[in-house]
């Protein structure tokens, strides 16, 4: 739905660009197929002037123009459209080819390349490293949860969404209505934060666990949206970013080196085995489960419960 709104209003915009002459809504109703699939004048009236305002609030400047006939019509002068000339800093193009790199793997790489052509184009000066030339390491943030796109929409757009989500200890997924704030990537796994309203507070949900359709909801937001920088903090905090305490685990030899590189201390037990002590924040449990036999619990003891009822949820599935 949001794609085809977006593709509606992408249509509006260029005849109103396009044309030299004031355009009636007669005009636009024949030119644009979404319109005439309104089922009735009245249906494409609202859809028109929703579309109308939408334009006017992303930035483009609509006159409305009576005729000597009295018919009202419309057009976007390119003049007054027009976006200044680009002053990009060496400094800032880079920053704006590294972030195409990121996308590169996401469906919005094609969007992200466009806009960097569109912007070179322009005059943006080009970094050394240009889009086009390999390196040794490469920014990626990679997306495979189908659940990403219509999220991103939603938190753009303002909307409340519903989807099934299966925690880490449950074999069965509930059914979630949240307000959603931003995603965020951390540790390579996508995560959303928002305003879970059955339950009235914040909550954190990874991606990966949600299962079926991400459907949108009529109304408006509840509760107040938080800063990026917030959102950020909170994601850290539920994924396991922000540590109150240590843990004690056994990691075999020659595995675990992301948990190695986060140890407090590390003691050589024999056998093959370590001891570490490492930060214990919210989220560890789901972290330490993805090690599977290579990491055994030795306490706290409700972090040793917490892992083992993931382990038991997954061996059910």
């Amino acid at each position: 739905m949001a794609i085809a709104k977006a593709e509606r209003l992408m249509n509006l915009a260029l005849c109103l660009l396009g044309t030299r002459r004031p355009l009636s809504k007669r005009e636009l109703r024949g030119s644009i197929e979404a319109y005439l699939e309104a089922g009735s004048d009245e249906s494409f009236n609202r859809m028109f002037e929703r579309d109308k305002d939408d334009l006017r609030e992303l930035g483009l400047v609509i006159e409305t123009v009576e005729g000597l006939d009295g018919d009202i019509g419309y057009l976007a002068r390119r003049d007054s459209n027009r976006l200044p000339p680009i002053t990009l800093s060496a400094e800032e193009a880079a920053a704006l080819e590294i972030a195409a790199k990121v996308w590169q793997q996401a469906r919005l790489a094609g969007a992200a390349s466009g806009a960097l052509q569109k912007l070179r184009a322009a005059g943006m000066p080009e970094a050394e490293d240009t889009y086009e030339v390999p390196s040794a390491l490469e920014p990626r943030i990679p997306v495979h949860e189908a659940a990403f796109e219509p999220l991103m929409l939603a938190c753009r757009d303002r909307r409340p969404v519903t989807f099934d989500y299966r925690k880490g200890n449950s074999a069965r997924a509930e059914q979630r209505q949240v307000e959603p704030w931003g995603l965020e990537c951390w540790r390579g796994h996508w995560y959303l934060a928002g305003w879970d309203r059955e339950r009235g507070a914040e909550r954190v949900f990874r991606l990966s666990r949600i299962t079926g359709r991400v459907r949108s909801r009529a109304g408006v937001f509840t509760a107040a949206i938080p800063d990026v920088v917030t959102v950020r903090e909170t994601v850290e905090s539920w994924a396991g970013e922000t540590a109150t305490r240590t843990a004690r685990i056994r990691l075999r030899g020659g595995a675990g080196f992301p948990l190695r590189s986060r140890a407090v201390s590390v003691r050589d037990l024999g056998d093959g085995w370590d001891e570490l002590e490492i930060p214990y924040g919210h989220g560890l449990d789901a972290w330490l489960v993805e090690f599977g036999p290579d990491v055994v619990v030795l306490g706290p003891a409700g972090l040793r419960a917490d892992v083992v009822d993931r382990l038991r949820a997954v061996a059910k599935d």
